[in-house]
């Protein structure tokens, strides 16, 4: 197993590079999170083990054991995370990519413990889908004033899914919309100058993302190619 896991992430890493030099940036401002809620601890121990420091998951339970079995990981937690899981998760998480209310911002700012600031991401609805996570575009504004006076929290940037992630678009739409995201945070830049990172892209449009600017790629399955099931 390490070394399909470490071969397929040197790929990515080539894919990545290569998207940054069609876009005339250094592979070096792109940071790849592998998701690993695709495979058990020992595949994603090898992805660590290959250079991927930055691992993630999107469940909560899912972080809880994987990062008690690998601690020297910076751990991120890409998926919704509720109010009642909020205590047990946040000493473990480096980044939390799905800040997406002024509720949740509440209940992160009544359990993190003093002295220590989250650092969070906020999350975009890019695409106006009601079923999808994230703060409308025009609710961002008051989302981010609201984290600017939280003492337990500090926003580091803005985390997107295109349409293309769930299947219901194409490049062309992904594009406008990571474009979308980039130009939210741009805006916004001025008024939060710690806006600085674009979470956006994934397995299946990474390339895409990093063309308008990502400095965060999510990379899940494209990872975990030739593992079998369970792995």
């Amino acid at each position: 197993m390490p070394g399909i896991v470490r071969a397929t992430f040197e790929r990515v890493r080539t894919e990545v590079a290569a998207a940054c030099a069609r876009a005339g940036r250094d592979p070096g401002g792109v940071t790849i999170v592998g998701v690993t809620k695709y495979v058990g601890v020992a595949a994603a121990g090898a992805l660590l083990a290959a250079g991927c420091t930055d691992l993630a998951e999107s469940r909560p339970q899912a972080l809880w054991d994987k990062a008690a079995a690998l601690p020297r990981a910076r751990w991120h937690l890409v998926g919704r995370l509720q109010r009642n899981k909020v205590r047990r998760t946040l000493p473990l998480v480096s980044l939390l990519h799905t800040l997406d209310s002024v509720r949740l911002l509440g209940a992160i700012e009544e359990e993190e413990g003093a002295g220590r600031v989250l650092e969070a991401l906020v999350e975009v609805n890019l695409d106006g889908d009601p079923r999808r996570a994230g703060v409308a575009p025009e609710g961002l504004g008051a989302l981010l004033d609201a984290a600017a006076a939280s003492a337990r929290v500090r926003v580091r940037g803005l985390m997107g899914m295109a349409s293309l992630s769930g299947g219901g678009g194409g490049a062309d739409t992904a594009r406008r919309q990571f474009a979308a995201l980039r130009a939210l945070r741009d805006r916004f830049a001025a008024d939060h100058p710690g806006l600085v990172e674009l979470s956006m892209g994934m397995s299946g449009d990474f390339p895409e993302a990093i063309l308008e600017g990502a400095t965060i790629v999510r990379i899940g399955s494209a990872l975990w190619e030739g593992l079998g099931a369970g792995a």
